[in-house]
């Protein structure tokens, strides 16, 4: 499978347009990973664990739109988009939303 944020992929020509395609991930941050955070903003540096669930989050959002075009029969996916968002400003709730157009593509 194919993806790019682009509209089109070099060496490629686009066949067919199968549709619009989304994976959506809505993740809880746990409270250790909650406090580690608040620590970390506190004196500064990275969050190891918010950046470990955003980049879960991503891998699941990517996988569930590629195995959606998947099945209309699309071979890639092009103009992915992706989205985060803080759910609320107290729960921990963090979303990832991804969307592209599946295609059927062949090589020129």
């Amino acid at each position: 499978m194919i993806v790019s944020t682009t509209p089109s992929l070099e060496g490629y020509r686009i066949q067919e347009y199968k549709g619009v395609v989304f994976g959506e991930v809505i993740a809880g941050i746990n409270l250790f990973k909650d406090f580690g955070a608040g620590l970390t903003n506190l004196f500064g540096g990275r969050s190891d664990g918010y950046e470990e669930e955003l980049l879960n989050a991503r891998s699941t959002a990517m996988a569930e739109m590629e195995a959606r075009a998947v099945k209309l029969g699309a071979n890639a996916v092009v103009g992915v988009d992706m989205d985060y968002e803080m759910l609320g400003s107290d729960n921990g709730m963090m979303m990832v939303n991804v969307s592209g157009t599946a295609v059927v593509v062949e090589k020129i």
